[in-house]
């Protein structure tokens, strides 16, 4: 049962990020790795739920949530079943020239309903696999075996390809048609896609490449700080959840006298602001009630709504502060996810969230989204019915860096985050520093 709400801060915490842990220990198929993407029991298997989860075994033996052999071995499993899947243009296969497809049927691996080959969730899922070698460097067979197979994935990727002739990174493909239109531009979650290409000893990207995607960032100012844009909250934290950015700077944000960390922290603030003027006069909105993300929302067709107008919902979608789209969702794990960025913030936002919408948690986990403008059994309005396996990774991995820094100070040894941080021209901080011998 979940700690009340006037427990200790680190009783509160240590609750919240078990169980968020504890949903890759109920919604992961043990014989292949697959993680489903919510907890739904028809969902099929994310393949960025599985980076994050593949990225928070080594939290989970820390806190001695699962033994280290236990870790290993479920890593391993994962590891083995893309090493050994069906790679082609088949439409059945799982993968094509070391990318997978978004999604895959949870028992056999094989590319579910129309997914597309996902570069950014192909990212999510390797940069998963490189925090798992980065941790278990045993020399039991099983450690052995898992960095072997993660060198493997890794280097097979060929990232020079997915940039379709072009200087950017595309967004995925199909094999019926090919390439998507979009690409990976401008300020969004594909810093940490760009390091990893960066890094590749196989198929690298040119830097040209990385200043292409960053050319087009869009600033603003927020009060008197420049605010690198992007509305939704989990763009400022997708690619910190594995590279440290304290201190480290490229070109692009040191021409603003920041860093990506600093604007994460503006954003916290944008979003704060933004639900305390509440310009919607959607309910529930304060300076402790925040998290605008994509998530997933209230069905457009046949909603009731609370307010005394009716705005239009969205379903799925993007939301995002101050610029919108809003409906009055809020994503209730985003506070919690912002406690390296802002203790006081994440806190006060989490047990606002909590004293207030006392049954927002389903089996003590956040669901994906609620919105409190419309109608249903208690104060909470529209709760969704899942939890996303992407959020709990997000939360287990933040948290445990805003407590012992462990993820970063893991993959501040990486050669390959690195490498692909240098060729994207950062500079600074610990990029100075001498990395410790393994």
């Amino acid at each position: 049962m979940l700690q009340q709400v006037n427990d200790t801060d680190d009783a509160l915490i240590d609750q919240l990020q078990r169980s968020a842990f504890d949903y890759f220990m109920l919604h992961t198929n043990p014989e292949n790795g697959l993680v489903a993407d919510t907890s739904i029991k028809t969902s099929h298997c994310s393949i960025a739920a599985v980076g994050f989860a593949l990225s928070s075994y080594p939290v989970a033996v820390e806190r001695g949530w699962i033994s280290r052999a236990d870790a290993a071995k479920r890593v391993l499993a994962a590891l083995d079943f893309f090493a050994n899947s069906d790679q082609g243009t088949e439409r059945g296969a799982t993968g094509h020239r070391g990318f997978y497809y978004h999604f895959l049927y949870m028992e056999t691996g094989n590319r579910a309903w129309n997914s597309e080959l996902s570069t950014i969730d192909t990212g999510l899922l390797l940069i998963g696999v490189l925090t798992a070698a980065a941790y278990f460097t045993g020399n039991s067979q099983v450690e052995r075996d898992l960095r072997k197979q993660a060198k493997f994935l890794y280097e097979r990727c060929d990232w020079h390809w997915a940039l379709n002739k072009g200087q950017t990174i595309s967004m995925g493909w199909k094999p019926a048609s090919g390439f998507l239109r979009w690409r990976y531009q401008g300020y969004d979650e594909a810093i940490f896609l760009y390091v990893l290409a960066l890094g590749s000893p196989t198929h690298p990207i040119p830097p040209s490449s990385y200043d292409a995607f960053a050319s087009t960032y869009t600033w603003m100012m927020f009060k008197d700080t420049p605010f690198l844009y992007a509305g939704p909250l989990f763009i400022h934290l997708f690619s910190h959840a594995w590279i440290d950015f304290r201190g480290i700077r490229d070109k692009h944000v040191a021409d603003k006298d920041t860093d990506y960390f600093r604007n994460t922290q503006t954003a916290i603030s944008v979003q704060r602001d933004y639900t305390e003027r509440n310009p919607g006069h959607f309910a529930g909105y304060t300076k402790d009630i925040w998290g605008l993300s994509a998530c997933d929302g209230p069905n457009p067709t046949g909603t009731k709504h609370s307010l005394r107008y009716a705005p239009k919902v969205f379903g799925y979608a993007a939301r995002g502060a101050p610029l919108g789209p809003d409906d009055g969702t809020i994503a209730p794990w985003g506070p919690l996810s912002c406690l390296a960025f802002d203790r006081q913030a994440a806190l006060d936002g989490t047990r606002a969230l909590l004293s207030t919408y006392p049954n927002l948690l389903l089996d003590g986990r956040f669901p994906g989204g609620f919105n409190p403008s419309v109608k249903g059994p208690g104060p909470e309005g529209w709760v969704d019915d899942r939890s996303v396996a992407i959020d709990q990774g997000l939360l287990v991995m933040m948290i445990e860096n805003a407590r012992t820094g462990m993820i970063w100070n893991l993959m501040r040894q990486s050669p390959i985050l690195r490498t692909g941080l240098e060729r994207a021209g950062f500079t600074g901080g610990w990029l100075n520093e001498k990395p410790a011998v393994a």
